[in-house]
C-alpha cells in the first residue's frame, strides 16, 4: 500500500476505530518513544468462494497484508462462504474449504490462528456422524485445536471464543472454561479477546448479531478489569468501536465487505457493506496493554 492512498484514505475518513485503549479523555499515555511488541493482522469474514475471481482478490489482500510487517494473523471466522445452509451439498463444502487451503498456503510462513465463523459448519450432513458435520470439521480444517482455546504471545494471552450456541452465546462448558482461564492468568497481564460475534457494539442495533448473554460478559470483564483490555469480532461486515470499564470493542468490517459482490442500493460505494468498505485491520499491541486497533479498507 503506497503513501499516496494511504493519504488518501485518511482524508476521506475510511480508517477508523484507532485507540490506545480507552477514550483520550479517560486515559493518561506516557509521550515517552517505543515500539508495540506485536503488530497483528485481523482478517474477518473472508467468505472466500471459487467464483468471480475472488480467490485472486482475496490472495491481493494478503499481499498488501505482509506490507505490514505483522508477525500473526488473527482470523474472525466465516473464513468460507457457506456451509450452513439446509441446500448447500458435500461437493461445494469441500470445495470451499479446498479453496480455503489456496489461500492460507499465501501465508504458510504465518501462524493463523481463527475463530469459527456462523457460516464455517456444514449441518445439512446426512448424519450428526458423518465426518464432515458440524464443528468438528470446521476446526479440522482451520487447524485450530479447538472450538475455543487461548494462547500465550509477547506477554499478552489471547482467547478465542464460540459463541454458535444457541441465542448467540457460550455455552455452560465454555463458561466455565473461560472463567477458569481468566483466573490463571497473572494479573496485569493483557489480554485479548477474539469471536465471531460482537459481544459489546454499535452495529448490534442496526443488524442485531451481538452475544445475547452480554451482561454475563461485562461483569466478567469487570472482575478481570487490571488483565482484560480489547474484544475483537466480525460477522456484521460493518466498522464500530465501543468502550465501557475499560474494555474497547471493535467490530472489525469484513475482507469480503459486500461478500465480495459490487454492493446494493444501501451500500455507500463499491463493495461496501451499507456504510462499510471492504477491507482488514491492522493491531499494535505493547508491552504495558495499550493499542492500535486501525482499520484498512482495500479495492480488490
Amino acid at each position: 500500500m503506497n503513501i499516496n492512498r494511504r493519504d488518501w484514505i485518511k482524508k476521506s475518513g475510511l480508517i477508523t476505530g484507532a485507540s490506545l485503549g480507552a477514550p483520550a479523555f479517560l486515559r493518561s499515555i506516557s509521550q515517552q518513544e517505543n515500539k508495540p511488541v506485536m503488530r497483528i493482522a485481523h482478517i474477518t469474514d473472508v467468505h472466500i468462494r471459487p467464483e468471480s475471481g475472488i480467490p485472486d482478490r482475496a490472495i491481493k489482500c494478503l499481499e498488501e497484508i505482509k506490507e505490514f510487517d505483522i508477525d500473526f494473523f488473527l482470523n474472525g471466522g466465516d473464513s468460507i462462504q457457506d456451509a450452513s445452509y439446509d441446500d448447500v451439498k458435500r461437493l461445494r463444502v469441500m470445495e470451499q474449504w479446498e479453496i480455503w487451503d489456496q489461500f492460507r498456503e499465501h501465508i504458510k510462513d504465518y501462524d493463523v490462528y481463527s475463530c469459527l465463523g456462523n457460516h464455517d459448519m456444514w449441518w445439512a450432513a446426512p448424519s450428526k456422524n458423518d465426518d464432515m458435520y458440524g464443528k468438528e470439521y470446521a476446526v479440522d480444517r482451520l487447524n485450530i485445536p479447538s472450538r475455543y482455546y487461548s494462547f500465550d504471545r509477547g506477554g499478552w494471552h489471547f482467547i478465542i471464543l464460540d459463541g454458535n450456541n444457541k441465542g448467540v452465546s457460550l455455552d455452560k462448558e465454555q463458561w466455565t472454561w473461560l472463567e477458569k482461564d481468566l483466573d490463571s492468568v497473572r494479573e496485569s497481564t493483557p489480554v485479548l479477546i477474539m469471536s465471531h460475534y460482537p459481544i459489546l457494539g454499535v452495529t448490534g442495533h442496526f443488524v442485531g448479531g451481538q452475544y445475547t448473554d452480554f451482561e454475563k460478559f461485562k461483569s466478567l470483564f469487570y472482575k478481570h478489569r487490571n488483565k482484560v483490555k480489547l474484544c475483537l469480532s466480525g460477522h456484521q461486515h460493518m466498522l464500530d468501536t465501543a468502550w465501557y470499564n475499560g474494555v474497547s470493542y471493535f467490530c472489525n468490517g469484513a475482507l469480503s465487505g459486500f461478500w465480495w459482490g459490487d454492493g446494493n442500493e444501501n451500500s455507500a460505494g463499491k463493495g461496501y457493506y451499507l456504510e462499510t468498505p471492504p477491507g482488514f485491520t491492522i493491531i499494535e499491541l505493547y508491552k504495558d496493554g495499550r493499542f492500535n486497533n486501525q482499520y484498512h479498507p482495500h479495492t480488490n
